[in-house]
């Protein structure tokens, strides 16, 4: 089947369902205290200039900028950022797809999800067009695939500093600090889909309140995933010394060649997300058993409903902090990673020496 005839398969008219743009993961505060948490785990020896007071600002800062560019009602920028903060991973296997050998390109895993989810069409829900102005609906997420873009560029900013550096009779001072703040860049806002990462939320179709055969009860509040994000952490009021005594020292990510042959950064990210994933059913039994501190809404008979207030339990506090810590360790590991795993930026040696003086001829 041609490619424009497959498409035009997965995009239905349809129903309900929350809209994946109205997702978030973690509110501001969270995102912040995800990369403040990665930044405590960098060893001694990274680039100094990250830790720098204003640098460690802005890397803190633009954690929450992913955020701004989703409140923009512009569809075409819509289409291309708001699937980047999730992986319903369950979309995966009704399109008859393994998370595990699904490919590390982004647009070679979009023909292989088309192609899944219009053999398996009897799977998917139908969609309601007017709930699906940017046409995320159509796709499961694609969270994995931009940390690892991201790593990519973050990894080519070292090469170009280290190149910089290792040259600095022929560079600029200008340059080197433009790097750098671009190296700031790109940390500051990857952390904001490592940290989505961590959220269980953001590796469902359970992400607000559960959805389908539901034998355990759990809720099916739409609430949950705002409270989660933020709500809970509010009241907790969980702050950077409750989750960096939970960070250690970070550890590169192994590059080793795989036998599959997949990029193995991209292998560890969606190792990553099918972790987060296994804590989606916990969560929603904490909720159930009521330790997480929001209020137990009741219908009744005349259609309103009545709330009942429960206190945050330390169960409760605990899983959102170690969730917290756990984004800032992976973020803190892709970080040292990039760094270390940066390779020499040839072209731009190649520039830099056209720089040096000719030769004085010789008399």
């Amino acid at each position: 089947m041609k490619l424009r005839s497959l498409l035009r398969l997965v995009v239905l008219p349809c129903v309900a369902g929350v809209a994946p743009s109205a997702l978030r993961a973690w509110d501001y505060a969270g995102h912040r205290l995800v990369n403040q948490a990665a930044l405590a785990s960098l060893p001694a020896d990274y680039p100094s200039f990250v830790r720098e007071p204003a640098n460690a600002e802005r890397i803190a800062f633009l954690a929450g900028e992913p955020d701004s560019w989703r409140n923009n009602t512009d569809p075409t920028l819509a289409n291309g950022v708001q699937m980047d903060h999730y992986l319903d991973l369950e979309e995966l296997e009704e399109a008859g797809l393994d998370p595990l050998q699904v490919s590390d390109l982004r647009y070679q895993f979009v023909l292989q999800f088309a192609a899944g989810r219009a053999a398996h069409l009897d799977h998917f829900p139908a969609i309601d067009p007017a709930k699906n102005k940017d046409h995320s609906r159509e796709w499961p997420g694609f969270a994995p695939w931009a940390i690892v873009e991201y790593y990519g560029k973050l990894k080519s900013g070292f090469s170009y500093l280290k190149t910089l550096e290792e040259l600095p009779e022929l560079s600029k001072p200008e340059e080197i600090e433009n790097i750098k703040m671009n190296i700031v860049y790109t940390m500051g806002v990857m952390g904001h889909f490592v940290g989505d990462g961590a959220q269980p939320l953001h590796a469902t179709i359970h992400h607000h309140g559960w959805v389908g055969a539901n034998p355990n009860g759990y809720s099916t509040w739409y609430g949950i995933h705002a409270w989660i994000d933020g709500g809970l952490i509010a009241k907790a009021g969980i702050t950077p010394a409750q989750v960096t005594p939970r960070i250690t020292s970070a550890q590169p990510i192994s590059l080793a060649t795989r036998p599959d042959g997949r990029d193995p950064m991209f292998a560890a990210m969606m190792d990553y997300f099918i972790a987060t994933q296994k804590l989606v059913a916990p969560l929603y039994a904490l909720e159930k058993a009521g330790k997480l501190g929001n209020d137990k809404i009741t219908a009744l008979p005349d259609g309103t409903t009545h709330n009942e207030p429960r206190p945050l339990t330390e169960e409760g506090k605990a899983f959102i902090e170690t969730q917290l810590a756990r984004g800032g360790q992976m973020l803190g590991a892709i970080w040292l990673t990039a760094w270390r795993a940066a390779p020499p930026d040839t072209y731009l040696r190649s520039q830099l020496l056209k720089r040096q003086p000719a030769a004085a001829p010789a008399k």
